[in-house]
């Protein structure tokens, strides 16, 4: 049956694609790998028609195939993402508008400003008490005027919350006065062990240290010669028993009624 063959030829010939055809008339009976390579060059000229008609003759899967890898890869508009570095240190950072910029960055990097306080800081000297007595002497003058001016204050307000307010205040600076004057009579009192122990050791002598206990009783010692001599020795030793009867009072059990 030749003549039957020939026919179903052509009739082949005639339902493939026209690219198909002209590509395997001119590869003349290549090799599959190479028809494949022809046919995904020729795809972008053919019709719809002959595109569906050339998936239903190599399949699905292979169609998807050639179709992806004639079709190039589609290019992002968008520009691509730069790290946010910066060529100078001191230069704002670049910082994307899409992202919302923080209420608190730093932009430039500034230097941490640290408080010295005088009292603790190595840079102001050790605390002699002798050099500042004798350094803010004039504060003992300031501090009398401004007592004699709130005493007069006093005066003219007989009541009320501005009498309490300066009967406060005054009795403040009398404290503070009175803490001023023990401390000066323990500076002394210190003064006074230190020179008798250099002249014991200019005498030969090995110089003998007190122990606290030992300049506390020296140092409560000199207070109660200086109540004598004030005559308010009774009135602060009337205090101090009063004091001492209210601690052994909190020791004592209770009463059972």
């Amino acid at each position: 049956m030749p003549g039957a063959n020939r026919r179903a030829g052509a009739g082949a010939r005639a339902r493939r694609p026209r690219g198909a055809r002209d590509r395997e008339e001119d590869s003349g009976g290549l090799e599959p790998g190479v028809a494949a390579c022809d046919l995904l060059r020729g795809t972008s000229n053919m019709s719809f028609e002959e595109l569906l008609e050339l998936q239903s003759q190599v399949g699905t899967k292979t169609y998807k195939q050639l179709v992806a890898g004639n079709s190039p890869k589609k290019q992002s508009s968008r520009p691509p993402i730069q790290n946010a570095c910066v060529a100078d240190k001191h230069r704002p950072l670049e910082m994307s508008a899409k992202i919302r910029v923080p209420f608190l960055r730093q932009v430039v990097p500034i230097s941490k400003k640290v408080a010295r306080d005088p009292r603790f800081d190595d840079l102001s000297g050790e605390y002699n008490p002798e050099v500042f007595d004798k350094t803010y002497q004039f504060l003992n003058d300031i501090r009398a005027k401004e007592k004699e001016l709130v005493k007069k204050q006093l005066k003219k307000h007989r009541s009320g919350k501005e009498h309490e307010k300066l009967q406060q205040l005054l009795q403040r600076m009398e404290q503070q006065e009175m803490a001023q004057q023990e401390r000066k009579q323990q500076q002394e009192l210190h003064l006074a062990l230190k020179q008798e122990r250099r002249a014991q050791a200019q005498q030969g002598h090995r110089p003998y240290f007190l122990k606290k206990s030992e300049q506390c009783q020296l140092a409560l010692a000199e207070k109660f010669k200086e109540l004598k001599r004030s005559k308010k020795l009774e009135n602060f030793l009337s205090r101090k028993r009063r004091r001492n009867a209210g601690k052994d009072r909190r020791h004592l059990p209770l009463s059972k009624e």
